[in-house]
């Protein structure tokens, strides 16, 4: 089964204090880049989350470069093109969807170009008004 996880939940497997901590390493032990899958811009929204935690100690940009290679390690990162990434913007201006939904929806696109028949987020009731087309799919972990 093709799984893919988005950034909320990846937070949760990294930072051990998160609430959705055990439920979210249960879904990311048995994780391998055949089977499990991410957006590519995940590495870097996860780098950007974990080392501004408000949390002492701070999450050391070292610390969470171990985080970013077990990740590589486990997953595949899934990119998309230029031209997809203008028609996923274009399919949200379409939508009305504001702000940052716009990033909720790219994640979505890479999903959707993996394949996924998981997706893991702690975001589901937006992740189904964004592409109600996988909500069947979307879960919390």
């Amino acid at each position: 089964m093709k799984r893919f996880f988005d950034t909320s939940v990846l937070v949760a497997v990294f930072y051990g204090d998160h609430p959705a901590h055990e439920a979210a390493i249960q879904c990311f032990q048995d994780a391998t880049p055949r089977t499990t899958f991410c957006a590519a811009h995940s590495v870097a929204e996860l780098y950007a989350v974990m080392t501004r935690l408000p949390v002492r100690p701070a999450i050391a940009p070292e610390q969470c470069m171990l985080f970013v290679n077990d990740l590589r390690e486990r997953f595949t990162l899934v990119s998309l093109t230029g031209a997809e990434y203008v028609a996923t913007v274009a399919s949200a201006a379409k939508a009305g969807l504001p702000g940052g939904k716009v990033y909720d929806a790219l994640i979505l696109a890479c999903a959707g170009k993996a394949g996924a028949e998981v997706v893991y987020t702690l975001n589901a009731k937006d992740f189904e008004r964004i592409a109600p087309d996988l909500a069947g799919r979307i879960q919390s972990p």
